[in-house]
């Protein structure tokens, strides 16, 4: 069988639409059903079937598209070690990172790989809701994604996860604020405040939730947004209090803005990086993996130092 015509079955059972693997592959829709009905005569079964206006893998051909995951990361590993061999990592990784976490780790990174010549990093960023990391693994090599514990949605779909740090969220108040003056806040001192909050289905939105069930209050929430610097202007303006990443924050404002642990919640963010599993074998994407673990962990450390 073509490794080729492999690969469309395995973006198809991927993808779900013959549309969405010619634009991901760059060939027409009538190319891909060409080449996947080429890969049915060289299989000797029906690996598709029309479903709707749409095409859905048989078991056959969910169980082909699983073999083509196999045979891609057994190539990259191939590539990987004759790389090794080299000592060279080379070529175009591409990353997509939510805001903060790009903006905690990313210009560090890159300057860590500047002395790694052929190796080209190409980052960009979007703030997608939770359900939405996985999907972007098939466009970027690299998705940095983050989630509540126990809460991120990539389980059960074949990525390769790798733990890069886990982030506290505290609690941001105006510095004039009545509650500014505390060491730590329970979820009874602040679920009567206002609240301005991220837009539903975002990762923070659950530890909300828990003030509530903790309570049995109602948090009122007067605005929702995903930026954290525009969440910070409305905490320093007095229109609220809000849940803020501790290491990603502004930190605090003298005069204008203060950060309080949150006790008795499990009030912590987990950032991971996400892969399919033949990309994460390539060298250079490992490259870039290292040096996203050794940024997170510097930052890690330099936070514990100044707490101390």
């Amino acid at each position: 069988m073509d490794v080729q015509r492999l690969e469309l079955l395995r973006e198809l059972a991927e993808r779900g639409s013959v549309t969405a693997v010619a634009r991901a592959t760059h060939r027409t829709p009538s190319a891909v059903s060409q080449q996947l009905k080429v890969l049915e005569r060289e299989a000797g079964l029906p690996l598709t079937e029309r479903s709707g206006r749409g095409l859905t893998l048989t078991d056959a051909g969910r169980a082909l598209a699983a073999s083509a995951t196999d045979i891609a990361v057994a190539l990259e590993r191939a590539t990987a070690v004759w790389d090794t061999f080299r000592n060279r990592a080379t070529g175009d990784v591409s990353l997509v990172t939510f805001p903060t976490a790009g903006q905690m780790l990313l210009p560090g990174v890159l300057q860590d790989l500047a002395d790694h010549e052929g190796l080209a990093v190409h980052c960009t960023d979007m703030d997608p809701e939770l359900s939405d990391f996985p999907t972007l693994t098939s466009e970027y090599d690299i998705v940095l994604a983050h989630s509540m514990r126990g809460q991120h949605t990539w389980g059960g779909r074949g990525l390769t996860s790798v733990p890069l740090m886990t982030e506290p969220l505290d609690v941001g108040l105006p510095a004039d604020h009545r509650l500014a003056g505390r060491v730590s806040l329970g979820a009874s001192d602040v679920v009567g405040e206002t609240w301005v909050g991220v837009p539903v289905g975002y990762a923070f939105e659950r530890v909300l939730h828990d003030i509530e069930l903790q309570t049995g209050g109602r948090a009122q929430v007067t605005q929702r947004f995903a930026d954290i610097r525009l969440i910070e202007s409305f905490i320093m303006a007095g229109l609220g209090i809000a849940l803020v990443p501790r290491y990603t924050s502004s930190g605090n404002k003298p005069g204008r803005m203060v950060l309080k642990p949150l006790r008795g919640l499990d009030a912590e963010r987990q950032i991971v990086a996400l892969m399919r599993p033949d990309r994460a074998e390539r060298l250079a994407v490992r490259t870039v993996i290292d040096a996203l673990r050794a940024r997170a962990a510097q930052v890690q450390a330099e936070h514990a130092a100044a707490a101390n």
